[in-house]
């Protein structure tokens, strides 16, 4: 099937660099692509988290962690990660792209591996180990599905997604309660309390040996409980009891690797990969290519390692004595399994190699030999006993270093150096400085067992949360829901405000500013918009003043009513609104209302002549009338009379005589 069809991711340009060509490999929480980085002109591998998975938390946080631990390794033998991010939806790392198979194809394809094949391809991937262990990291998920093995014989060790730095817990990760790993492959403690170190590699890696040398793991079962049961009650049984021809060194290697106590297995990759190499050259197997195609799986051929020795033949139990080559030469002792092994294989314990000869007296020097064995026998057990003495009583103790107010490393380094195991836990600390050990359960100068846990509470730092200053312009509902899943216990204020930027009932401003750090428990105050800041003052002149003022206040404005007078309002409307325009919610509006036209002071014009009276009274706004008694040109009564008030553009008459 077509899986361009198939698969609608294909074809996609992430961050507008890396585009996604052809799905390579998919597992259970992301699928592996083969895509072209745009920038570089190069080919890649895309790691691309599945989509139901995207959505949690706990999960891109795995991811993410994933990349940064495999990018702080740089390592021939590890896959190399460049870089990280999200794009459309899609959650992402870019890997080193290796063309090839996997180991598990490898096996599938080939059944199992010879001796020398099978340290050919574990040494690669112990190298990339160590690597990993020196810089702090346990890969906890080693398998034969996380081994690739290119075209040009190659081995890298991939797939970081379950590590997490030795300075961090220290406990498997679960999710949803689901213990994550490959139960085939998960040491007893990781089974059993869920805990893992450097020597939990060391066991998976074991188990590798085992099933690279048989063609299967060491345990089967119906049910994951099944094979999680049978690794942590039982121990791994010899590879030569599935494939006679593995030498009983390579079994003892296996057995070492695979102890349920972790504590008599090897230290870390480094130690076990020391023993495969040592190994390696005692058996003298070579060089041998990585397998990469699918030959049938061959006998393995150990080169005998000859040793000139003096010793006559019969004289060690563990020697067998090599013929002369047909061309002539010296007989050589080489090595031999203990107890009588035959054949690189320790015989069942029923074998014997001799029936013992009968007694027909003890020579002097052989009394004597038994005599000193007999010392020796003694004094061994002596030892024996004064050694187990002194673990019973203190040699199994030790003392907890002083690691409180020590940073972080240093004090894991501490309690490592003290054969101690640190689980450590992080706080918030207003106090104590990030990264710096608040506490430690036992405390400094207790005295524990050798391999106990000790707990260090390590400081995160003071506890702060940042309100996002995209809360503005949202639902108060959305805004105020946001600030709680901060956590903190934060709580939210609502107060009402008016914009006319804002929509009604969302936030208009956010106090403390965003961007500002709170403490756990502070107050957080959202001002929502219930209404426009500013409104238009309507022209109410000639309106009736109790519906103006009723207007007004629905439109939010305050009103105060005055009085005054117009000549062109009549008497109880409105003759003036101020101010006018635009104006803020919740201004004062002064209307003024008319109470008629407007009066003047009638002026006294008496004894003046008609011209001056008729230019005062006009000047005040009123008009004039005359009449003459008689004769003459001089006002000699005015009416109204002078100082009497009335309506501006009211007729005055005036009488005019002679004085």
């Amino acid at each position: 099937m077509d899986t361009a069809v198939t698969d609608p991711v294909l074809g996609l340009v992430l961050e507008g660099r890396y585009r996604l060509e052809e799905r390579i490999a998919r597992g259970g929480m992301s699928t592996v692509y083969a895509a072209t980085d745009l920038r570089l002109h190069r080919e890649v591998a895309v790691k691309v988290m599945v989509e139901h998975l995207a959505h949690d938390p706990a999960f891109v946080d795995r991811f993410i962690r994933e990349a940064r631990a495999a990018a702080m390794l740089s390592h021939p033998n590890v896959v190399g990660v460049s870089d990280q991010g999200s794009d459309q939806g899609l959650v992402y790392l870019v890997m080193e792209l290796v063309r090839g198979r996997t180991l598990r194809d490898l096996l599938q394809a080939r059944g199992r591996l010879t001796v020398g094949e099978a340290f050919a391809v574990l040494e690669p991937v112990l190298a990339g180990l160590t690597a990993a262990h020196r810089a702090g990291i346990v890969h906890r998920d080693i398998k034969p599905e996380n081994v690739l093995i290119s075209t040009s014989g190659q081995v890298k060790v991939a797939d970081f997604g379950l590590a997490r730095a030795v300075a961090g817990t220290g406990h498997t990760s679960h999710t949803g309660g689901v213990l994550i790993g490959t139960v085939a492959y998960l040491s007893p403690e990781q089974l059993e309390r869920g805990r893992s170190d450097a020597r939990s590699d060391v066991y998976a890696a074991g188990v590798v040996l085992y099933e690279l040398l048989t063609g299967h793991p060491p345990y089967a079962g119906d049910t994951p409980l099944a094979v999680a049961y049978q690794h942590v009650h039982h121990d791994v049984p010899p590879p030569s009891a599935e494939t006679p021809s593995v030498p009983w060194q390579v079994d003892e290697l296996v057995g070492r690797t695979t102890r349920r106590d972790p504590g008599a297995r090897p230290l870390d990759a480094g130690a076990f990969l020391a023993e495969l190499e040592q190994l390696h050259r005692d058996l003298g197997l070579g060089r041998t290519p990585v397998p990469t195609g699918r030959a049938a799986p061959a006998t393995d051929t150990l080169r005998p390692v000859n040793r000139p020795s003096s010793a006559r033949p019969g004289t060690d139990p563990r020697t067998e004595v090599i013929p002369p080559h047909r061309g002539g030469g010296r007989t050589a002792l080489v090595p031999m399994p203990p107890t009588g092994a035959v054949g690189g294989r320790r015989p069942p314990p029923h074998q014997t190699t001799a029936r013992p000869l009968p007694r027909v007296g003890v020579p002097e020097h052989i009394r004597r030999r038994r005599v000193r064995f007999a010392v020796t026998i003694v004094l061994l057990l002596a030892v024996t006993v004064g050694a187990v003495g002194w673990w019973l009583g203190s040699g199994r103790w030790t003392e907890v270093p002083a690691v409180s107010g020590q940073g972080q490393q240093q004090a894991i380094g501490y309690l490592q150096e003290a054969d101690l195991d640190p689980v450590v836990t992080e706080e918030f600390s207003e106090d104590v400085p990030a990264g710096t050990v608040i506490s430690a359960d036992p405390t400094d100068g207790a005295r524990i067992i050798i391999g106990s846990d000790v707990e260090l509470v390590v400081s995160r730092g003071p506890e702060r949360f940042t309100v996002d200053g995209a809360l503005v312009g949202l639902p108060y509902e959305e805004a105020s829901a946001a600030v709680q899943a901060l956590g903190g216990d934060l709580e939210v204020v609502r107060a009402d405000g008016r914009s006319d930027d804002v929509a009604v009932g969302s936030v208009m401003s956010v106090d403390p500013a965003p961007g500002t750090e709170l403490r756990r428990g502070d107050t957080v105050t959202l001002t929502v918009a219930v209404g426009p800041a500013t409104a238009e003052v309507p022209d109410l002149v000639g309106a009736d003043p109790d519906e103006a003022q009723a207007q007004l206040e629905e439109q939010g404005f305050l009103v105060r009513l005055a009085e005054g007078r117009s000549n062109d309002v009549p008497a109880g409307q409105v003759m003036g609104v101020s101010p006018s325009g635009t104006q803020p919610y919740g201004q004062t509006v002064t209307l003024t209302v008319s109470q008629g036209k407007v009066q003047v002071v009638v002026p006294d014009v008496t004894g003046k002549s008609l011209a001056d009276a008729t230019a005062a009274l006009e000047d005040a706004g009123l008009q004039v009338t005359s009449s003459t008694f008689i004769t003459g040109d001089r006002v000699v009564r005015q009416s109204p009379a002078a100082g009497q008030t009335v309506d501006q553009g009211t007729t005055v008459s005036v009488l005019l005589s002679f004085l």
